[in-house]
């Protein structure tokens, strides 16, 4: 399963700060799709946490959020629209900054992604 996710309200960065990762649950792998003014590493691994999902960056798998609520382990969700708090953990002048999330999009297809090779993969 790959669910789009959708981060947004940095209002401590900027009003219309974002970022859209794509995860894909089988292989515990997110990658970045889109950002702006947000700072965010291009792909990374995914774990659960207590009480959601952290994302790891890639270059030295330090927790870079966590996505309170998002269950990928759950047999009745993540589901279109589902939402909930991102805790950034990247530290900003004025701390650690919060940060909403919401499921744009679910696929449980099991078509192959057409770019899903991811750099330690090489």
């Amino acid at each position: 399963m790959r669910v789009t996710v959708h981060l947004d309200s940095f209002d401590q960065l900027d009003p219309s700060a974002c970022a859209i990762v794509w995860i894909d649950t089988e292989a515990k792998k997110w990658s970045r799709e889109g950002h702006a003014g947000v700072s965010l590493s291009e792909w990374g691994q995914c774990r659960p946490s207590p009480g959601g999902t952290s994302l790891l960056a890639c270059e030295d798998r330090r927790e870079v959020c966590t996505l309170d609520g998002l269950n990928l382990g759950s047999s009745d969700g993540p589901f279109e629209g589902e939402c909930g708090d991102v805790h950034w953990r990247a530290r900003m002048s004025a701390g650690p900054l919060g940060a909403r999330w919401h499921v744009q999009c679910v696929d449980e297809s099991a078509r192959e992604p057409e770019d899903g090779l991811f750099a330690d993969e090489v």
